[in-house]
Formats: structure tokens, sequence, C-alpha cells
């Protein structure tokens, strides 16, 4: 018999969270993180989360964290999604690049980047697509040329998540130009106020840029910023891929919350006097299933990990899982809506004030962002099935 229940000790953390979110929730919405006053609104909350003690509960306390283990930190997860509270703009840097820096940093790059992370001093963007190398992190062309103590980089950026305001990016480059794809890359961390640098917001359907592309003209960085060994870049992103696929940028509370949500949504409708026939009732209640199912996966899975295993490959299959749960869900919640879906947020029968077409909107790009779905199949097929590749 597998016992589900959380011990006493789990349960007491839970209630200390869901007791200081509530405690400290804004009083009022942000405004959306990729607009220059709401990104700063949202840099402030980071600090609220840091000086409470809640930014980064799994790290160390030398670095801002509470020592939490993996369980305390999905059950934090839980209670952060479900509390209301806002989203986290410094997701690149805490759940993406800290790991990183945790496995290859010196101890000169922890004391100094963590802090300044957890504390939303400094926000991290993501510099790994290119326009000519799609999903293939092997094909990126940026160039960086070793000249003394500091890394020329020449070259371009696309697609970089908060890019537009962000005050780092963590950045893959060919440091190596005879080298075949895998080598001679490194990873490299550039301030975005870096002279040689320039960055170009990339406005969505909706207006708003999430995105930046990065264009690197003779762009000085000193070589103490790259990250890992020289070289070994390939290695370095691999690790980073791991986190962002599978347990670090994901997390079950984020897809139990709006499985909930769903729930409230399809039940208030009918109330009101809607008709909501028997297909969309069961994708409702398959929403709900799903998010459990995946909460419980992820469970087992960190139950794993606190035993010495490994991920590895295993976070492609999570990340397809999580990817294509997240799109269906939030299509479900527009044909429930029907015309009323496509609202924009100040009209008058605006439902949730157009959050389920955001959440929609972003959701499409799920099996996009991550390493596509088509790329996590192939990984998937080869290694974790042991299929023989074509």
């Amino acid at each position: 018999m597998i016992d589900l229940d959380l011990s006493p000790r789990y349960e007491a953390f839970r209630d200390e969270c869901r007791t200081w979110l509530l405690d400290n929730k804004p009083d009022r919405a942000l405004e959306s993180m990729d607009t220059p006053g709401g990104f700063e609104q949202h840099r402030e909350w980071e600090r609220v989360l840091f000086d409470g003690g809640w930014s980064v509960p799994a790290w160390p306390a030398v670095y801002g964290g509470r020592d939490c283990d993996l369980m305390e930190w999905l059950i934090y997860e839980e209670e952060y999604w479900s509390s209301g509270v806002p989203g986290r703009v410094s997701a690149n840097g805490v759940s993406l690049l800290a790991p990183t820096i945790f496995n290859f940093g010196t101890t000169e790059q922890r004391d100094h980047f963590l802090p300044r992370m957890a504390a939303g001093t400094d926000i991290w963007a993501q510099g790994w697509s290119e326009p000519d190398a799609g999903s293939d992190l092997a094909a990126i062309k940026t160039r960086a040329i070793r000249d003394g103590d500091q890394f020329v980089i020449n070259g371009q950026k696309t697609w970089c998540s908060r890019g537009a305001w962000a005050d780092w990016i963590f950045c893959i480059v060919r440091t190596d130009a005879d080298a075949e794809r895998h080598r001679g890359l490194t990873y490299l961390l550039v301030p975005a106020d870096a002279p040689g640098l320039e960055r170009r917001p990339i406005g969505r359907l909706d207006g708003e840029p999430g995105f930046a592309e990065i264009f690197f003209d003779d762009c000085r960085v000193s070589v103490d910023n790259a990250l890992g060994e020289e070289g070994q870049g390939w290695a370095v992103a691999m690790a980073a891929a791991g986190s962002e696929r599978g347990l670090n940028l994901r997390s079950p509370g984020r897809f139990m919350a709006a499985a909930e949500r769903l729930r409230v949504l399809a039940t208030e409708l009918q109330s009101s006097g809607d008709r909501i026939d028997c297909r969309l009732r069961d994708e409702v209640t398959d929403a709900w299933i799903r998010s459990e199912a995946y909460r419980w996966q992820t469970y087992f899975t960190a139950s794993r990990l606190m035993e010495g295993d490994e991920l590895g490959s295993e976070a492609s299959l999570m990340k397809v899982f999580w990817s294509e749960m997240d799109l269906e869900l939030h299509a479900t919640a527009m044909r429930l809506l029907g015309d009323r879906g496509e609202l924009a947020p100040d009209a008058p029968d605006s439902v949730d004030r157009g959050a389920w077409l955001d959440g929609y909107v972003f959701a499409l790009s799920g099996p996009i962002y991550a390493g596509t779905n088509e790329i996590q199949r192939n990984i998937i097929a080869e290694r974790v099935l042991g299929l023989p590749r074509r």
C-alpha cells in the first residue's frame, strides 16, 4: 500500500507558507510584467518574498533560502499558485539559471549572483535561441573570441524571455569556430548594459514585449563570467535544459491551480444558466485528473531524487506532458466561454479580465519553448525507450 498522506512536519510547513502568502498578498493586481511599470512592480514583489524568506525556500540559507527539501518546495509551489499572488518575474533566474550556478559556478559566482537574484535585484533573461538555429542549440552561430581576460561577442539572439527589461542575460556562444556542433560552446553571463549589446523588444499579438532580440557588436565580457569551463557550454546548457523541462520551471502547483479555476468557471457558468454539454464537462474533469496525475508523478520523482537518483531524460517526458496538458486545459476554458473568451480585459462582459485568453495564448507556446515537443519525443524514443535511430 502506498501512503499518500503528508507527515505532520510537511502539513505544518504548508500551513506556514499558506498563512504568509495570504497575509502578504498585494491588495491590488499588478500590471503585466511585460510592461516597464509592471516589470518593476513584480521586481518589488520579489523583494517582499525575499524579505519574508519565501523567495527561494529550497536554496541554502546563506543565499536567502530556507534549506527546504524537494517535498517542501513542491508544497510551497502548490500554495503559491493557489493563493493568487503575482507570478514570478525572476523565474528565468531562480528556476533555470540558479540550479546551473549551484552545479557549475565558482564560489565567487555563487556569492555574487545568487543573493542578488533571490532579492530581485538582478532579473535574468534567457539568451539561447537564434534566428537560424531554432530548437537546435548545437547550430548556434553567435561567436565569442577570447581577447586576454575578455570575450568579444558578435551575433544575435532572439525570443529572449524577459529580455526587454532584464538586468542580465545568460547565453550560449561559440568560442571555437572549428569545433563540431556540440563542442566548442561556452555558457556566458552577460550584463544587459554591456557596451556593444543592443536589445529590441518583440511585440506579441497583445502588443506587450514579452521577448526581445539581442544583438552583440564587439560586446566585451570578462572571462570570469563564463559558467563552467570554456568549451564545455553544451554540458552546462543541458543541465539547465533539464531544469527547464523537469521539476523547476513548471511545478504541479501551477496546473493544479489552473484546473481548480477551470472547475470553478464551469460551475459558475452552469449556475448562471449556461448549458454545458457532456463533452465539455468531461474535458473539465479530465483537466483536473491530469493535473493530479502530474502532481503525484512529480512527488514520486522528487522522492527518488531525494534518495540520490537523477532525473536525466525523464525531464523530456514531463515537459511533453505539462505543456500539452496546459494547452488543452486553457482550450477547454475558451470553449466554455465561447465568444466571451475573446473579449478584451476591460470589456463589460469580460470574464476574469481576460485571464483565460492570456493563459491560452501563452499555453500555445508551451509545446515550443524549453525544446519543441517533436524534439522531446525523439529524446524519449531514443534515451528513455531505447528505440533505434532511423
